[in-house]
């Protein structure tokens, strides 16, 4: 039960009991027999239909607002009402019905046509005009503004589609009389527009107002697409050859009227289910189904129609009747749409990112079972995220299940599940903090488990594309949204092939909202052998270039350095603090050079990235964009630190390096490690204090032996603040002295000229002494020293030459004795007793 169905309309629930208020009590029988859904128009409004007391047939509306029903039209004897539609004003209705007398006459004898179109004054004088009288099934639409605005109260404009194979527009000018009263303003035939003949199949898509239809040609077919706007004009917006076949004569149309399902069948061609679906990122797919004659594989092809490709997946239920094909619906849930087989299988398709099977769920058995829905009849969806139930007369939404998802996750043994799981509950799901937080716990306990890619990876690059890559067109082209390159392994239960495509070609120039990013897709696609995906090892190079001359004391480009350095403050000053002012987490603010070279760095190269592919977008905007996502890296970071220091009830005496650790922190330290190895492959920084805290915990975790180990290759880099932290936590006992000198050995050069004047030890006195005179010789030019007698120049003379002769120099350069901890400054006597002891030392005379 992964998708969730919420019943918003149900006519037995939310019409029945009005209905029979109205003063029917003895047709209840008749009136639940014959009450159905005609029409869900854009703001959700239901219209029905109902054949009450004295034969009269009732047009009805439901407002799932205010969750009313009022009366719209009665006529005074039975008709089959075929379609109705009512404005957006609610001042007229426009219907379609079948001719009673047509009924009871042979259509050889029949004086008068079996179709009528009417449009009706409901405002309150029910005047009525006949828009078509034909011998074909007609349905009618009225357009809605895409905004629900009433600056065309004035004008409704009505489609009218006829089973003749042609589609029109008309204008209606109405006029307000006497307060509300409406009258049409035309007088003589009403205005319309031919929009378009020869058609075999058609969708009206409710929600952006947009005609999809299909032409055949020669041996294929050809959709066309039409946009319709408030003001009653349109476009042709584009057309692309299909390779699918309509061998029935006749039309198939969706979403345009709904009649019960026994006439439906009666007498009707069978049509391949065929239905355009598209969403808020500008994705646009054609799914296509042919049930098949024997009992074989189920095939059903996806055309991402975006994305110049096309997937033909199989599946092999096991099928006894094949009136069970009949009930294959799909489901559109925005960013994916659900195949659904009631009682065999649900595939979920990721229309967004269908590039790899690891992000398509398809599930059967028990996992695909939908309650709450009619298993003998398919779903119809008429508009985003809502289905029809046509044999129930229930309007469903439909949505992802988080529990379930979540449930399935924890329940899932194969990575490919796992990862489209994961994908689905960070793409395209909305984030609440409460499911973030059980989503964070799931990747921490999962760590171990996902062989095939990394969930911490999968989190961060998710969320960031999640959070940011819809703020500008072509911005989700340009960033990464997952962290697995490739997957070429089937998914378990259905077979793909991939297959190349026909792109679509564009009828307009100027593209506005969703169409602005359809287009966006189709011009990635034509340069889709260059890769405009930004990835972080662009800086690595570059960075270990940075790091590398901290190391080796060469000089930095001054500019270039101090841009890297302000970005990275930028960062810092930009994180979101504020969402964690009740934090736990002992991150501490702390100069980690490395780490801000790392944050600039990163925003120098994501803004070249940027400014060399978004030439319409302004620097300003750049600037904040990249800013923004570098903090919101460090943000996740720490954000799933809280969620594991919350779960495991840490305090701050885990910042404390005199102690065991806990089970808990054992775990942190786990993930902590984790963390720091997902991000160090992707070349992305740490938030400060992040590495210090990782060496705490390490120090209280693990044995001497394994924490140097983790030392000496690169997992845990030593910190300033860590050694320090160090130095005046401990004391000097046996084993504390073992590790302070452990650490001290492996010190990089910045570190040691900060910390070693805190420990009063032989190690630390060696580095003293030697980085002194080190640098004293340095200083002192050959030519300067001047042979002299040993016992004339100094008072400090021992038998042993290459002493006396050190001392000697030294002299000669110092001009006054200070304390050794203090400043540059040492005394001679401190660096005699020092070098006695390291030459006894290194004659082994005595231990260090």
């Amino acid at each position: 039960m992964l998708l969730e169905f919420h019943a918003t309309f149900n006519l037995h629930r939310d019409v029945m009991p009005w209905v029979l208020s109205q003063g029917a009590p003895d047709a209840i029988e008749k009136c639940s027999r014959t009450l159905r859904i005609i029409n869900v128009e854009r703001n959700e409004n239901v219209l029905y239909t109902w054949k009450g007391r004295e034969g009269f047939t009732n047009v009805g509306l439901y407002d799932p607002l205010t969750k009313q029903n009022e009366m719209l039209y009665s006529f005074d004897r039975e008709v089959n009402i075929v379609s109705c539609s009512v404005n957006n004003e609610k001042t007229l209705l426009a219907l379609s019905y079948c001719n009673p007398m047509c009924e009871t006459q042979s259509r050889a004898l029949s004086p008068v046509s079996r179709y009528l179109a009417l449009i009706i004054e409901i405002k309150p004088t029910n005047n009525v005009r006949v828009l078509k009288a034909v011998d074909s099934s007609l349905r009618v639409q009225f357009l809605y503004p895409v905004e629900d605005v009433h600056a065309y109260k004035y004008e409704s404009h009505l489609l009218i589609v006829s089973e003749e194979k042609y589609i029109e527009q008309f204008h209606v000018t109405v006029g307000y009389e006497d307060g509300n009263r409406v009258v049409m303003k035309t007088s003589g035939l009403i205005p319309k527009d031919r929009i378009a003949e020869d058609f075999v199949w058609a969708q009206w898509d409710m929600t952006d107002q947009r005609l999809f239809y299909v032409i055949p040609k020669h041996s294929s077919c050809v959709l066309h697409c039409i946009q319709f706007y408030p003001e009653g004009t349109f476009n042709y917006v584009f057309e692309v050859p299909l390779e699918i076949y309509f061998v029935a004569e006749g039309v198939s149309l969706i979403n345009l009227g709904y009649e019960p399902p026994e006439d439906r069948e009666r007498g009707k061609p069978t049509f391949p289910n065929l239905q355009v679906f598209t969403n808020k990122t500008g994705g646009l797919c054609l799914f296509y189904y042919q049930p098949p004659k024997p009992l074989q594989e189920l095939t059903y092809v996806v055309a991402f129609l975006h994305k110049g490709c096309s997937k033909t997946f199989k599946v092999s239920p096991a099928i006894e009747d094949s009136q069970q094909l009949k009930n294959l619906s799909f489901i559109n849930i925005d960013g994916y749409v659900a195949v659904y087989l009631p009682d065999h299988f649900l595939h979920l398709i990721n229309t967004r990112y269908p590039d790899l099977m690891c992000y398509h769920l398809f599930l059967a058995g028990g996992n695909a079972r939908i309650s709450g829905v009619c298993s003998d009849c398919p779903l119809q969806s008429v508009l985003k995220t809502f289905v029809i139930e046509h044999c129930t007369g229930i309007l469903f939404s439909v949505s992802v299940n988080q529990a379930q998802l979540l449930k399935f996750l924890t329940e899932s043994r194969l990575d490919c599940e796992r990862l489209a799981g994961l994908h689905c509950f960070l793409l395209h799901l909305d984030h609440q903090p409460h499911w973030e937080t059980l989503i964070i716990e799931w990747i921490c306990e999962s760590l171990s488990t996902c062989t095939t890619f990394d969930p911490i990876q999968e989190f961060i690059i998710a969320s960031l594309h999640k959070s940011l890559s819809l703020e500008t067109v072509y911005l989700d082209k340009l960033l990464p949204y997952t962290s697995v390159p490739s997957w070429n392994k089937n998914i378990d239960g259905v077979t793909c092939t991939t297959d190349i495509t026909d792109m679509p070609i564009l009828k307009i120039g100027k593209f506005k909202g969703s169409w602005e990013k359809f287009h966006s897709e189709l011009e990635y696609m034509k340069l889709a052998q260059q890769s405009f995906i930004y990835s972080n090892n662009l800086q690595r190079r570059d960075w270990c270039k940075l790091i590398s001359q901290v190391d080796t004391n060469e000089k930095r480009n001054y500019v270039y350095q101090r841009n890297v350095l302000d970005n990275a403050k930028r960062v810092l000053l930009n994180m979101n603090t504020g969402k964690y002012d009740k934090r736990i987490v002992p991150l501490n603010q702390e100069d980690d050079y490395e780490q801000k070279d790392l944050m600039g760095l990163m925003m120098v190269k994501l803004k070249d990235h940027l400014s060399q592919h978004l030439h319409h977008v302004g620097k300003n905007k750049i600037d904040k964009f990249v800013l923004d996502f570098v903090s919101k890296q460090l943000d996740l970071v720490c954000q799933m630190l809280e969620v594991v220091w919350r779960k495991h009830a840490l305090d701050p005496g885990v910042l404390c390096v005199d102690g065991s650790g806990k089970t808990s922190e054992y775990f942190a330290f786990h993930v902590m490690c984790r963390i720091s190895e997902a991000t160090s492959r992707m070349c992305m920084p740490l938030p400060p204090g992040f590495q210090t805290l990782h060496l705490v915990l390490a120090v209280r975790c693990l044995p001497l032996g394994n924490f140097l180990h983790y030392i000496d290759n690169g997992a845990l880099p030593l910190t300033e603040a860590f050694v320090i932290k160090l130095l005046k936590e401990l004391d000097d006992s046996e084993e504390n002295e073992k590790l302070k000198c452990s650490i001290i050995i492996r010190l990089p050069e910045n570190i040691c000229e900060k910390v070693h004047h805190l420990w009063d030890h032989a190690s630390s006195n060696n580095y003293i002494a030697m980085k002194y005179v080190k640098k004293l010789l340095f200083r002192l030019h050959r030519r300067e020293v001047i042979s002299q007698s040993v016992t004339g120049r100094s008072p400090l003379y021992i038998n042993f030459l290459p002493l006396n002769y050190l001392i000697l120099m030294l002299s000669e350069v110092e001009d006054r004795a200070l304390n050794p901890f203090e400043e540059d400054n040492i005394d001679a006597a401190f660096l005699e007793e020092i070098a006695l002891k390291q030459t006894s030392v290194l004659l082994n005379l005595q231990k260090c």
